[in-house]
């Protein structure tokens, strides 16, 4: 019997594309198992970014409603069963085994990605546990992913910028059309930003969607004077919690993501739970929003130096995490450890960053996509100060411990595939608290 390590392995080598955009072969295979509708109601969320705290919010203020929840996220940091939350609880070895068992079974001579098979085991997992909600994380775009098989009763678009562009497109027009292609003809739509491009606009328009925006059908009131970052109240078309407490996840940017989470639970109140406007009051949003953690955005680990790890890796996402890192000044040097993928703005993501960082660890990934420190370097403006250059996160993460004083901060960025062996590396650190876009 194949073990998950196994059933992994396997799947790398299934397709013939790592990435192979398209819902004709996952179709099928759903089809076959009858999986398109994993639970009673479906949410859908994409972005380029924010979708990852955005769905923590969701998750959170479902299970505070007593819904039972699934959640499909990706990818994950340290552990693939991360990536599978069942009424709030990661998926097991066995589980995903089984499904995967269940899907090679129905597949047939249709080939699969590596995600498509993730998708698919999401959807088997939450159609056997009876669920309320599923939360579905677009995997990348959103017309073509494998999340987008499921026609979701609220679509939420939380932002568009550049990125992915190998695949969506060389403009924001032709990402936001590719990332609008989740909306769904007269069903709600939550936008989390007003910032949109035409194409989403269009989208909306030509499907007759239920468009939400922000400021005008959902807002978030920040509490006057002294306090003023902390306390707030959401005003949606009928929901209303006053006198909230700040998300657990730190920034700025978290009090649109909560509002954008209220407001699509309020939309999916109106279509299809709605018991969500019987059990969801104000103490209940605020024990969600107290009790939120999201592992890799804008984590800060305890000590001297101290530590702060955030997934970053396209330029919306960079500039996001340096007003944080400016929010949160340091007494000494910020090292920077950083890594990333071939396909990523790296001069855009740094030039984001440049004003915060004062020396530079470079570190291969050794992913299908990763770039070595070298070709990194060659990437980084020639303003960067690079002091050392690694083959790996684990002896990047040493070096720049070694190199950094006790006033000195370190961040680790650039891409999952960074922060995951960071944290691996640093098992052990007290968690100040976690954060996330």
């Amino acid at each position: 019997m194949r073990t998950l390590a196994d059933w992994l392995a396997l799947q790398q080598g299934v397709h013939a594309r790592s990435i192979d955009l398209g819902l004709e072969r996952v179709r099928q295979v759903a089809q076959r198992l009858g999986l398109l509708q994993p639970a009673h109601a479906t949410l859908i969320v994409g972005g380029t970014n924010g979708k990852g705290s955005t769905v923590a919010h969701i998750e959170a203020l479902a299970a505070a409603a007593g819904l039972r929840c699934g959640v499909f996220t990706s990818p994950h940091l340290l552990r693939y069963e991360e990536r599978i939350h069942i009424a709030g609880r990661e998926a097991t070895a066995a589980e995903l085994v089984a499904a995967f068992e269940r899907i090679e079974a129905a597949r047939g001579a249709v080939t699969l990605t590596f995600f498509e098979y993730n998708a698919l085991a999401a959807f088997e997992l939450f159609a056997a546990a009876g669920l309320d909600l599923a939360v579905l994380e677009v995997g990348l775009g959103g017309r073509l992913d494998a999340t987008n098989l499921i026609d979701a009763d609220v679509a939420v678009l939380c932002s568009v910028g550049l990125d992915h562009m190998d695949w969506l497109g060389d403009t924001v027009e032709q990402i936001g059309a590719e990332k609008a292609g989740i909306f769904r003809a007269g069903r709600p739509v939550v936008l989390g930003s007003g910032e949109m491009p035409r194409s989403v606009h269009d989208a909306i328009a030509a499907l007759g969607a239920d468009a939400r925006w922000p400021g005008r059908d959902f807002r978030v009131q920040r509490d006057a004077g002294p306090s003023a970052d902390s306390r707030w109240t959401f005003r949606g078309r009928r929901w209303e919690f006053r006198d909230l407490p700040p998300s657990a996840l730190p920034g700025e940017i978290q009090y649109a993501n909560a509002a954008a989470a209220l407001a699509s639970l309020e939309a999916l109140a109106e279509r299809r739970l709605p018991q969500l406007a019987r059990q969801l009051d104000a103490s209940e949003v605020a024990r969600a929003l107290q009790g939120l953690r999201l592992p890799g955005r804008f984590q800060i680990l305890a000590g001297e130096p101290e530590w702060i790890l955030d997934v970053a890796h396209n330029p919306p996402a960079a500039a996001v995490f340096a007003a944080a890192l400016a929010a949160r000044p340091c007494a000494g040097r910020t090292i920077a450890v950083c890594g990333m993928l071939a396909d990523k703005d790296v001069a855009a993501v740094a030039a984001a960053l440049a004003a915060q960082i004062d020396a530079w660890v470079l570190c291969s990934l050794h992913e299908s996509r990763g770039l070595t420190a070298d070709a990194l370097r060659q990437r980084l403006p020639a303003q960067c100060d690079v002091i050392a250059q690694s083959e790996s996160v684990a002896e990047a993460c040493a070096i720049a411990r070694a190199r950094a004083r006790p006033a000195d901060r370190i961040i680790v960025f650039g891409s999952f595939h960074t922060v995951g062996p960071a944290l691996a590396a640093l098992d052990g650190r007290e968690a100040l608290g976690v954060a996330g876009r």
